[in-house]
C-alpha cells in the first residue's frame, strides 16, 4: 500500500470493513447509527419481508417467495432434528433466527457498496458467546452436575481420562472463539481478495482481463461460502445444543 506520496496503486482492501457513523461525525458511541447498523437493519427487514409478508397468504401452491421461505424453514428444521433430536425443536426459533441473521448478513455483503457486518468479530463474537452461555446454562439446568460428564470420557482407558479431561475442558471454553473467528475470518478474507483483484483491474488498463476473470471466480466462490458459513455456524450451534441436552459420551 502506498503511504505518503500518492499512487494509482492504492487498493486498501481493509477499508471496506471500517465502521463509520452515517449521520454524525466524531467518536463512535453505543447509540451511534453506523453503516453496520444500517445493514443489520436491512437484513432484519429482508427477513421480515421473506418470512412475514412473503408467506402471509399461505397458498397451497406456493409462489417463488413462499417456496424459498419453506425450503429454508424445512432445511433448518431437519438440521435441528437430525443433530439435537426432537428435544431440540423447543429451541428451534432461536436457531432459525440465528441462521437467518447470518445468512442475510453474508448474502447482503456481496452487494456493491454494502457492508458485511458478519465480517466483524464484535458481531460474530456476541452471537457465539450467546450460544456458549445459553447451552452451558441449559446443560446445568437440565442435567445438574451430570452435565460435567461431558468432559469425562468414560469410554477411554482409565489412565487417559485425566488427560482427556483437560483437553475437553480447554476445547469447550475455546468454542466461542473458534465459533466466531471462523465466520468473521472467512467473510473478511473473501471480500478482501475481491477488493485486491478489483484494485489490479483498475490500474492494469487493457491487461485487466485476468483480474476481472479472477474477480468473477472468487465472487462465484463467495456465493457458495456465504451459505456454507451460515450453515456451519448453525450446525455447530446444534451440536453444542445436543451436548447440553445429552451430555453423556
Amino acid at each position: 500500500m502506498a503511504t505518503g506520496s500518492e499512487s494509482s496503486f492504492d487498493i486498501r482492501p481493509m477499508d471496506q470493513f471500517i465502521i463509520s457513523p452515517l449521520f454524525s461525525e466524531g467518536d463512535l458511541n453505543w447509540y451511534t447509527f453506523t453503516n453496520q447498523s444500517l445493514w443489520m437493519l436491512i437484513a432484519l427487514l429482508g427477513i421480515i419481508g421473506l418470512f412475514v409478508f412473503g408467506i402471509r397468504k399461505g397458498d397451497v401452491v406456493p409462489g417463488r417467495i413462499q417456496s424459498i421461505a419453506e425450503v429454508v424453514y424445512v432445511f433448518v428444521h431437519k438440521m435441528v432434528v437430525d443433530i439435537a433430536g426432537q428435544e431440540g425443536l423447543k429451541y428451534f426459533p432461536y436457531i432459525f433466527s440465528l441462521f437467518l441473521l447470518i445468512l442475510f448478513g453474508n448474502v447482503l455483503g456481496l452487494l456493491p457498496y454494502s457492508f458485511t457486518f458478519t465480517s466483524h468479530i464484535a458481531v460474530t463474537g456476541i452471537l457465539a458467546l450467546l450460544v456458549f452461555v445459553s447451552v452451558t446454562v441449559l446443560g446445568f439446568i437440565r442435567n445438574g452436575v451430570r452435565f460435567l460428564s461431558l468432559f469425562w470420557i468414560s469410554s477411554a482407558p482409565l489412565a487417559l481420562r485425566p488427560v482427556l479431561l483437560v483437553i475437553e475442558v480447554i476445547s469447550y471454553f475455546v468454542r466461542p472463539v473458534s465459533h466466531s473467528i471462523r465466520l468473521a475470518g472467512n467473510m473478511m478474507a473473501g471480500h478482501a481478495v475481491i477488493k485486491v483483484f478489483a484494485g489490479f483491474a483498475g490500474v492494469m488498463g487493457l491487461g485487466a482481463i485476468a483480474p476481472i476473470f479472477a474477480i468473477v471466480a472468487v465472487y462465484g466462490l463467495e456465493m457458495l461460502v456465504v451459505v456454507i458459513q451460515a450453515y456451519v455456524f448453525t450446525i455447530l450451534t446444534c451440536v453444542y445444543l445436543n451436548d447440553a441436552l445429552h451430555p453423556g459420551h
